[in-house]
């Protein structure tokens, strides 16, 4: 079948084979018998490969089994948030998913323990293989390991026998596991070699029917049974008219297309990037993604080298393995401009870019309830204890009144406090498409101090992962100097901590409290907060009295970070025709995605509730009627726009 034609098919690719739960170490340099955390991904060659793929604009799938359970239902949502096409996974009641723990004891020492006794993955089969499914692909990608068992083996076969009776490409990934083979035992996960005859002799027959081979140098002599490697490139030349990749770590990667000459050399290299190493789990997928990416899409063999050595050098700088794989832009802003960096992960603008393109949702629009108030809903108690008792009680009506209004429609969310609203938080996080903020801000303080304890990493470590930070400051671009240093260094340091531990951060600026504000109050603020390396996934700022206002906050945010969110808006208690004025001037923003209001909904109601004046479903009724007054009036303003 034609090129031409097999662009017709609804996917690149189709990757066969583990699916696991990446548990890495956090604490570099330790043996894994003392290692305290991990940080947990998907994980697996072929899934690794899927995400990575789809990263780079391709239009992946996945073929394995997991469990059902936690962590096979983990796999099957994080692929489907990557853009993964999951209806090849099969779901597997009778066995757990696998495993594979990690820890970086060195630049040299990776060690690696699988837990794969009678796992899903392990068990795919024929039976899992549609050929309705591999038709639907330009490509399938098999993998070394699972030529290992005999019905992973079978399942395999089928797989390329359907993809070559129907013109599609055959792709072999080495990915040689000696343990994974039971040549090693259960501590030389990280073995990447030992000779076998009668591996190589199971692998050879897989190389007739490939398109294109990819393997380290290793691998190359365990697929061809050789001692010497450039023997081994012509043994697998003899076999097969194959593509032949061979990686060389550091040294980049040599592309055979065609005779293998005498000179191992003779060859097509793509461009090397020099990097430190900081993790090689996983570099070998990123490598495959990359030039997936340029062989897929019909690039020439030295481009295709050429990102599959970044890519590589993506991950291996890098802790974990399929997160750390680069986007396509995040590629492209790479290729672009360099880095200065040996360490990318040092790297603040890479970072920044590789962040913001792998956010866990997209998020256009979002319309939230605020219930983050403290001191405000202290004041209303007076002081009286039990009113005092009552607020995390209110929170939770405020919840109900979201979710009465939201109805299961997606950009909804809420602000919520974990200091009384710890039940609040547990119902709202019930609710999978709400988005939600908790603040960390002393209530007031000016200049910005944190809440509980300046210390935010013990506070955030334990918040749930798609839970946002948000940071209150009363700043202003007229403040004196110290204040405004003062101010900054807490906003820098509460973006620090949300992107080492992986939150997104929306930031609050109310200026108008503690001095003018006029057209250029605003875009000063967000420039010097910029140039202090600031890039939230959020601000929150209060309404503008001009659409000329908008349209310069709009120029900032695009000329100093076009992959920020947006901006949503706040309410300060102010009335609904007031906010009406405020929310008709920036629809014509091209930033603002929504609204953050408090008070203007819940104000009322508390006073009430909290004075025995209201009962439970009157005060989730005066809300929802308040919220979805707001809820209507923004869309309503978003259909004028429109027309």
């Amino acid at each position: 079948m034609s090129q031409d034609k097999q662009t017709d098919r609804p996917l690149d690719l189709i990757t066969i084979g583990r699916a696991s739960v990446d548990l890495y170490g956090q604490q570099i340099g330790t043996r894994l018998e003392d290692v305290a955390s991990f940080a947990k991904s998907v994980g697996g060659c072929p899934t690794n490969i899927a995400v990575g793929t789809a990263r780079l604009g391709l239009k992946s799938a996945l073929l394995t089994r997991v469990g059902k359970e936690q962590m096979g239902r983990f796999i099957r949502e994080q692929l489907e948030r990557e853009g993964v096409e999951v209806s090849g996974i099969v779901t597997d009641p009778e066995r757990l998913t696998a495993l594979a723990i990690l820890s970086v004891e060195s630049d040299q020492s990776f060690p690696l323990l699988f837990y794969r006794d009678n796992c899903a993955d392990g068990a795919l089969c024929e039976e899992d293989v549609s050929e309705e499914f591999i038709r639907s692909a330009r490509s399938v990608l098999v993998t070394g390991t699972h030529f290992s068992k005999p019905h992973t083996d079978a399942a395999q076969r089928k797989a390329i026998r359907i993809a070559r009776e129907n013109g599609a490409r055959v792709i072999f990934d080495i990915d040689y596991r000696p343990n994974l083979w039971g040549l090693a035992g259960h501590d030389a996960g990280d073995n990447r070699y030992i000779a076998s005859q009668k591996v190589s002799a199971h692998l050879k027959t897989v190389l007739s029917d490939c398109d294109l081979i990819v393997g380290t140098e290793e691998e190359v002599l365990i697929a061809s049974g050789e001692s010497d490697l450039l023997a081994a490139l012509k043994t697998i030349r003899a076999h097969s008219s194959a593509v032949i990749v061979l990686k060389r770590g550091p040294m980049g990667c040599i592309v055979y297309d065609g005779p293998i000459s005498d000179d191992l050399e003779d060859g097509i290299v793509g461009k090397g990037f020099p990097i430190e190493v900081y993790n090689v789990l996983g570099a070998g997928d990123a490598f495959m993604s990359g030039f997936l990416r340029g062989w897929l899409r019909g690039e020439e063999h030295q481009t295709s080298a050429t990102w599959a050595n970044a890519c590589g050098a993506f991950a291996v700088s890098r802790l974990l393995c399929a997160p750390e794989i680069p986007t396509w832009t995040e590629l492209q802003f790479f290729l672009e401009n360099g880095s200065s960096e040996k360490a990318l992960r040092k790297d603040e603008a890479i970072n920044h870019v590789h962040w913001a393109t792998t956010r866990r949702r997209d998020i256009p629009q979002l319309m939230a309830l605020a219930i983050d108030h403290r001191s405000q809903l202290e004041e209303m108690a007076g002081g009286d204890p039990e009113k005092l008792a009552r607020i995390p009680a209110f929170k939770l009506l405020a919840v109900k009144a979201a979710e009465r209004i939201a109805a299961g429609r997606p950009g909804f969310g809420m602000l919520i406090d974990d200091k009384y609203g710890r039940e609040a938080l547990f119902a709202a996080s019930k609710n999978r498409d709400f988005w939600i903020g908790k603040p960390i801000e002393l209530p007031g303080s000016r200049p910005l101090q944190f809440e509980f304890s300046q210390d935010l990493g013990s506070r955030l470590i334990d918040w749930p992962v798609d839970h946002c930070i948000k940071v209150l400051s009363f700043y202003h671009p007229d403040d004196p100097a110290e204040m405004r240093a003062t101010q900054v260094a807490k906003l820098r340091a509460a973006f620090e901590a949300a992107r080492k531990i992986g939150r997104e951060i929306l930031i609050e600026i109310i200026a108008g409290k503690h001095g003018t504000l006029d057209d250029r109050t605003i875009p000063r603020a967000l420039n010097e907060l910029y140039d202090a390396g600031l890039k939230p996934d959020w601000w929150k700022l209060e309404p503008q009295a001009s659409r000329a206002a908008w349209a310069a906050i709009d120029a900032v945010i695009e000329a100093r970070d076009p992959l920020c969110r947006g901006v949503v808006l706040l309410g300060l208690e102010a009335p609904y025709e007031t906010l009406k004025e405020g929310f008709a001037a920036a629809r014509s923003s091209k930033t603002v995605r929504g609204f953050a209001v408090g008070r203007t909904i819940f104000a009322d109601a508390a006073k009430s509730w909290l004075g025995g004046d209201m009962t439970d479903e009157q005060a989730i009724a005066d809300m929802a009627g308040r919220f979805g007054a707001l809820v209507e009036l923004w869309l309503g303003l978003g259909e004028t726009k429109a027309a």
